[in-house]
């Protein structure tokens, strides 16, 4: 795999304000996205949807994501990287309101395109932005910030299953939510470096074919979301139908795969300084790999819920390390982690439906019996993530300073840096 490598970043003016920044943007993100899953039986309920058209309506937000991801670009192209995560983050916000409000499916599928669309934007350039703060700070933080996700999905559910045990209007409660999410958004996005294309930079085009190499990547990222989607959607099936477990046990075990996710991925940026991207991703393949074993092999529930367990620390830092590799690819990482973003999030559309398919032809054994096998390429595929090591003469301080402990601090961030940096 190839790549243009572009000249060293300028350091951050700011580097704490703009890292607790970023944390609090994929917070929020994550917040939204939990929000929205607690409801989904309330809109079920309300618009009296069938299993089969509740299923056409949450294909709507992957469709809407991968038609509109591409245009990311073109928004910090001309605003600016801080007002374009700020403007499509908040788009996000509001559209969180829209699902509840439909009077019917075919409004339903609509809101769920839009919502879709802004979670695709605002994941990309807020994406590329965690990537050029990385790249500033001279360490990883990819999987810290995507742990932050996971941590503010969790922390944004129980607030949704409380208005669903209260029996609250989910139009009333998602309204609500998603004004005080929009408050946080606004306060997350102060802190961003405002970071800008040089001057005569050609405008990203509208929609564009992503670079190969990007594909090679979006590869391995396809791997490890199946694993994620697939157990996710299915570990709760598998105890029960399969190890026996009790309706108890099943109900929480997609709580406990999400906790686990959450804390391997604030975790694993200190794996990956010490490993390095490419290790740290043989690694993960490698306990996600004994993990899928496991659950092949299982019995009984004291067998699969550690397999869940390790198949989920496995994979939970493939996907941020595969947006970092993706954004230093070339003079324009928009359009390169626009088709990582799209690659993996195909994966998660169609995972949870492939494993069903293959279970009813064969058993849920065999389905995760591939699922074992994409965690087993992972370790096979991991040099394609070499783009996100950092040679050690760049890794600087998360307090602006380098290895020797000397200010490292530069100009104003809102001077354009010597790359196009139109996504970020």
């Amino acid at each position: 795999m190839t790549g243009t490598t572009a000249p060293p970043p300028e350091p951050l003016t700011a580097p704490r304000r703009a890292r607790a920044s970023i944390a609090l943007v994929f917070g929020v993100h994550g917040a939204v996205a939990g929000s929205f899953v607690t409801r989904i039986p309330w809109i079920q309920h309300h618009l009296h949807l069938s299993t089969g058209q509740l299923g056409l309506a949450l294909v709507m937000p992957a469709i809407g994501s991968s038609l509109a991801m591409p245009l990311a670009g073109r928004f910090v192209h001309r605003y600016g990287g801080r007002a374009a995560v700020r403007g499509l983050l908040s788009l996000y916000c509001l559209a969180l309101a829209l699902p509840a409000l439909a009077p019917s499916l075919p409004v339903l599928c609509a809101a769920l395109l839009v919502y879709g669309a802004t979670a695709g934007m605002a994941d990309v350039a807020m994406n590329a932005q965690g990537v050029e703060i990385e790249e500033r700070l001279g360490r990883s933080i990819m999987s810290g910030l995507h742990g932050m996700w996971s941590a503010g999905g969790l922390l944004a559910s129980p607030f949704g299953i409380l208005a669903a045990h209260l029996d609250l209007d989910a139009r009333l409660q998602l309204a609500v939510t998603a004004l005080v999410l929009l408050v946080l958004a606004q306060f997350a996005c102060r802190g961003l470096p405002d970071i800008r294309a040089h001057e005569g930079a050609e405008e990203p085009p509208r929609f564009a074919l992503p670079p190969r190499s990007s594909l090679v990547i979006g590869l391995v990222g396809f791997c490890a979301v199946f694993a994620e989607g697939a157990s996710m959607d299915w570990s709760g099936v598998y105890l029960r139908d399969v190890t026996g477990a009790s309706a108890t046990v099943a109900a929480v075990s997609y709580t406990a795969f999400s906790l686990t996710m959450a804390v391997s991925r604030l975790a694993g940026d200190a794996a990956i300084r010490r490993l390095g991207a490419v290790r740290t991703t043989r690694v993960g393949g490698a306990v996600a790999t004994v993990g899928g074993l496991l659950v092949v092999a299982a019995d009984s529930p004291a067998l699969a819920i550690p397999g869940f367990a390790l198949i989920g620390i496995g994979i939970a830092v493939i996907v941020p390390l595969a947006f970092a590799a993706a954004g230093r690819i070339g003079t324009n990482p928009s359009q390169a982690i626009a088709g990582v973003a799209t690659v993996t999030y195909t994966s998660g559309l169609i995972a949870p439906a492939v494993i069903g398919a293959l279970a009813q032809a064969t058993s849920l054994t065999v389905s995760f019996g591939l699922v074992t096998a994409l965690a087993c390429a992972l370790m096979l595929s991991a040099g394609a993530l070499r783009l996100a090591e950092r040679p050690p003469s760049e890794t600087n301080g998360a307090d602006g300073t380098n290895g020797a402990g000397e200010n490292v601090t530069a100009p104003s961030p809102e001077k354009p840096s010597g790359k196009d940096l139109s996504a970020i």
